[in-house]
């Protein structure tokens, strides 16, 4: 009876895999795609990855352009990737449709090949994983790499849905363009002033900012390379190369953080 169980749970989990739906949440309607849908979608191919994100190696994937799956989204749209654990990547339209400089493809785990786990006793990146190719070329962020994603959908701007992340009208342009690094680099895992999509990480600056308790340059050390100041298995937080943000832009998200200190609002609720 026990052997039974067993196999009857090995063949749940194969399902449930081989059922895997990806869903695209548009203003022209929702449509989802299993699996072996998009395994053998018309535009489907095979692309390699020379230095994947998540994988930190080359890895090979069958995959669809994300273009092909957004009909009626234009240049001007605001689009969020949504993952299980609750990352959400808010990513311009444009970025999603180009077909020149960096690709945006929707990678599709095939149940009979599974991919590796991310890391030991993890699952892995699929069965959906959003993946570039020549991400350089358009200054694509590790965060702009979502994994495990169920959904991406179409949504107002940021700054029309979460006006408690603005900063002050006359803020500088340091302060402005810090907003722009926040939005792409920080809003898929935190929120700030409890506005956000995000179930992953911390509030930044609800009840403190990082600002006001990492002091000197500690604060860049952590988001050069968080484990140097805190050390734990179960840390998530990637380190912040130069390639991703180079001493500029890293002083500017800084300026930013600073900034909406003095900006506290109590969270939604």
């Amino acid at each position: 009876m026990r052997g039974l169980l067993v196999s009857l749970m090995f063949l749940g989990c194969s399902l449930s895999l081989q059922a895997g739906e990806f869903a695209a949440q548009l203003n022209a309607g929702t449509r989802s795609w299993s699996s072996s849908e998009l395994l053998h979608h018309p535009q489907a191919r095979d692309i390699e990855i020379a230095d994947d994100v998540s994988y930190k190696r080359p890895m090979r994937y069958r995959a669809v352009p994300i273009r092909a799956l957004l009909e009626g989204v234009t240049a001007g749209d605001h689009l969020q990737a949504v993952a299980s654990d609750g990352f959400a990547a808010e990513l311009p339209a444009a970025l999603l449709l180009a077909d020149e400089g960096a690709k945006a493809w929707l990678a599709i785990e095939d149940p009979d090949e599974p991919w590796p786990p991310l890391a030991q006793g993890k699952a892995s990146a699929g069965p959906f994983y959003l993946v570039w190719t020549d991400p350089h070329a358009s200054q694509i962020s590790p965060e702009q790499w979502p994994f495990q994603v169920v959904r991406i959908r179409q949504l107002a701007a940021v700054e029309q849905r979460f006006p408690a992340l603005l900063p002050a009208s006359d803020a500088s342009s340091e302060v402005q363009a810090g907003f722009a690094l926040f939005q792409k680099n920080c809003m898929a895992c935190h929120r700030l002033n409890g506005a956000g999509d995000s179930a992953f990480g911390p509030d930044l600056n609800i009840p403190y900012n990082p600002t006001e308790y990492f002091t000197g340059d500690f604060l860049r050390q952590y988001i050069r390379d968080p484990q140097s100041l805190r050390r734990w298995p179960q840390a998530h937080m990637p380190g912040f190369s130069e390639q991703v943000l180079d001493a500029t832009q890293l002083q500017q998200l800084i300026a930013y953080l600073q900034h909406m200190a003095t900006r506290k609002l109590p969270p939604p609720g």
